[in-house]
């Protein structure tokens, strides 16, 4: 099989096919199962690291994937390095891209990852960004996979603000047949360039997309439940206000009564227990937080090798 995602950058789902999408899934599936049999597979191989925003899970899981899979990581903070001094973009990824096999950045801009990747000759990995989060839907999509078996035909209910994990959870959950019902207060829905490419990705896929302002009509049958912060990095200064907007989409168990019995919790972490979600709800029976915080290493593990080794 050629893998079509060799030297790629990934800077959001919309650079995956349903087919490399599921590979990446299938591979980290496989590497979680048996890491042993990739072991050395990056051997010589250097993940540059670039962190504009705080990280506990991207940093760790990347920089430990690189490692298990036999290579290195050197760790930049933009601050500390030229770019905080205000290098061109141009210029740092044509010097990386002569040093280092690969970068991940966990930024703000999107338009930066955008420049980066179309001045390096390396792959980059978009760790974050504000209006994408492709490696966090890859963990999450494979915790699902695990738990129910498969991704097709399910429903995903996503309550919450219309930020990056919602985005990336439409555009996933579109590319591989899975109902997205996105459920805001009015004013905060997702963006309607990424509502109306995964409304084009769910014409083919024949899943459902529905972006909502009510919760208990979006949570109904849904098969998985997730949350995120209220206010994410950069919107701190809104927290008092989205605090009140928000009180009536927290996830609780009047809510999750909603969705089926047997239906799945998840949450990126870090999370405000009380806030966006109960306490009951996220450290109860339904919860798999810490799987799917687990499923980082294996998700990115498969990602590194598909973008890095040519297998």
């Amino acid at each position: 099989m050629i893998n079509s995602l060799y030297g790629k950058s990934i800077l959001n789902l919309t650079e995956l096919t349903k087919e490399e999408f599921l590979a990446i899934i299938e591979l980290a599936v496989a590497i979680k199962t048996n890491p042993e049999a990739y072991r050395g597979v990056l051997a010589g191989k250097i993940l540059a690291m670039i962190f504009e925003k705080n990280s506990t899970r991207t940093r760790v899981s990347f920089e430990a994937g690189i490692i298990q899979l036999g290579g290195q990581a050197i760790v930049l903070d933009s601050k500390s390095t030229q770019m905080g001094r205000g290098e061109p973009i141009k210029d740092t990824a044509n010097v990386l891209s002569s040093y280092v096999d690969a970068i991940m950045i966990r930024t703000y801009s999107d338009q930066m990852v955008e420049e980066l990747a179309k001045e390096a000759s390396i792959p980059i990995i978009n760790g974050l960004t504000d209006d994408h989060h492709p490696c966090q839907i890859l963990a999450d999509f494979q915790t699902i996979y695990e738990q129910k078996g498969k991704l097709e035909g399910l429903k995903l209910a996503y309550i919450g603000d219309g930020n990056n994990m919602a985005h990336s959870f439409l555009l996933g959950g579109s590319l591989v047949g899975m109902d997205i019902s996105i459920v805001t207060p009015k004013g905060y829905e997702p963006r309607s360039e990424f509502v109306e490419q995964a409304q084009k990705n769910a014409e083919i896929s024949g899943s459902k997309i529905e972006i909502l302002n009510d919760p208990t009509q979006a949570v109904k049958n849904a098969d998985v439940l997730v949350t995120d912060v209220w206010a994410s990095m950069g919107d701190e200064a809104e927290q008092k206000e989205r605090a009140k907007n928000f009180k009536s989409f927290q996830v609780n168990n009047r809510l999750a009564v909603q969705a089926k019995k047997d239906y799945l919790f998840l949450h990126c972490l870090p999370a405000h227990r009380g806030e966006e979600v109960t306490a009951d709800i996220i450290d109860g029976t339904h919860s798999a937080i810490y799987q799917e915080a687990a499923n980082r290493l294996h998700a990115q593990k498969a990602l590194l090798v598909k973008v890095m080794a040519n297998l």
